[in-house]
C-alpha cells in the first residue's frame, strides 16, 4: 500500500524548517518508538545534515522494551544519537537533556574559546504529524515554562521556549515526506495514525495488525478477543472478533468498520500489547 498524503501545508512546514535551521545548534528529531524507522523522514535528516541529531524514540511505553533496547544499539551503531523516552510520564527525559548537553558541549566550548559568553543550547524540535511533539515539549518544560523574544533573524510569530537556563526550543510543524513506496511502511505509518486516514483503508490496515498480532501476541486474540482458533484467515478472525463484541449493523449484519476502528484505536492507545513494528 503506497500512500501520497502530502497536505498543501506540507509544502509551507518544509519551507519554514529550512528558514529556521540556520538559527539552531542540534535539530531533536521525535520518532515513534514502535517503528522509528519507518517514520524517519529523509527530508527532515537532509535538511538538518549540517547539524547536531539527536533521534528521540517518543512513547517508549507502548512499545516493546527489548525492541526499543534493540533499535537504540542500530542508531549508535550508525553513528547517531539515539534516546527512549516517555514523554507522558517524564520516564527518559533526564537522558534525553544529558544528550542535547553533550551534542552542544563543543559548540559551548568554541563560544568560551572566543571570549564570548556561553548561551542557552538553541534546538529545532521535528518530526511527522502525530507524533507526540506537544507532549514531549510539555514534558520537557513544565509549569516552568516561559517564551523567550524573538531572535535576531528570526520570523516574526516564531517564539523560543525556555526549557531551562541552559537549552531553548524552537517548535516546528510536522512534516511528511511526499510519498511512501512501501507498501509495509505505509501500513505502519497507517496503524500508528501518522498520515491522515483518508490516505488509507481502515480495512486493510486492521487486517495487517490481526497479521502482527498472530506473529508477536497471539495471546491477545485468544485471551482479550477470546478467539479460539487462531489458525481462521486474516478476514475470518476480524469477523469473528466483530460477532464477540456485537459490532452488528440492522439486519444482523456484522458492522466490520466499527470493528476496525476500535482495533486500530484499541493498538494506538496501547490498550494491547506492547508491539513494535520495526
Amino acid at each position: 500500500m503506497s500512500i501520497n498524503w502530502y497536505p498543501g501545508h506540507m509544502v509551507k512546514a518544509k519551507k519554514e524548517i529550512e528558514e529556521s535551521i540556520k538559527l539552531v545548534d542540534i535539530v531533536v528529531i521525535l520518532l515513534d518508538a514502535r517503528a522509528p524507522f519507518s517514520c524517519r523522514n529523509p527530508e527532515l535528516e537532509k535538511i538538518a545534515r549540517k547539524k547536531k541529531i539527536v533521534f528521540i524514540l517518543n512513547k517508549m511505553d507502548l512499545a516493546s522494551p527489548a525492541a526499543t533496547r534493540e533499535y537504540i544499539r542500530r542508531f549508535r551503531q550508525e553513528g547517531k544519537t539515539a534516546v527512549a523516552m516517555d514523554s507522558l510520564s517524564g520516564k527518559g527525559s533526564r537522558e534525553v537533556l544529558l544528550s542535547v548537553r553533550d551534542a552542544f558541549r563543543e559548540e559551548a566550548e568554541a563560544l568560551l574559546k572566543k571570549g564570548r559568553r556561553k548561551r542557552p543550547a538553541r534546538l529545532m524540535v521535528v518530526g511527522v504529524p502525530n507524533i507526540g511533539k506537544s507532549t514531549f515539549l510539555n514534558c520537557l518544560v513544565g509549569r516552568k515554562m516561559t517564551r523567550t523574544g524573538a531572535k535576531p533573524g528570526v520570523t516574526r510569530g516564531k517564539q523560543w521556549v525556555r526549557v531551562r537556563e541552559d537549552i531553548e526550543l524552537m517548535d516546528t510543524p510536522g512534516l511528511m515526506w511526499p510519498k511512501i513506496e512501501e507498501e509495509e511502511q505505509g501500513l505502519k505509518m497507517a496503524l500508528l495514525n501518522i498520515v491522515g486516514e483518508n490516505a488509507y483503508d481502515e480495512y486493510e490496515v486492521a487486517l495487517y495488525l490481526l497479521r502482527v498480532l498472530i506473529r508477536q501476541s497471539p495471546e491477545t486474540l485468544t485471551e482479550k478477543y477470546r478467539i479460539q482458533d487462531i489458525e481462521k484467515s486474516n478476514t475470518e478472525l476480524l469477523e469473528a472478533i466483530s460477532r464477540k463484541r456485537g459490532h452488528l449493523l440492522k439486519g444482523g449484519e456484522l458492522d466490520l468498520d466499527k470493528t476496525c476502528k476500535m482495533l486500530l484505536q484499541e493498538y494506538r492507545k496501547g490498550k494491547l500489547a506492547k508491539i513494535s513494528l520495526d
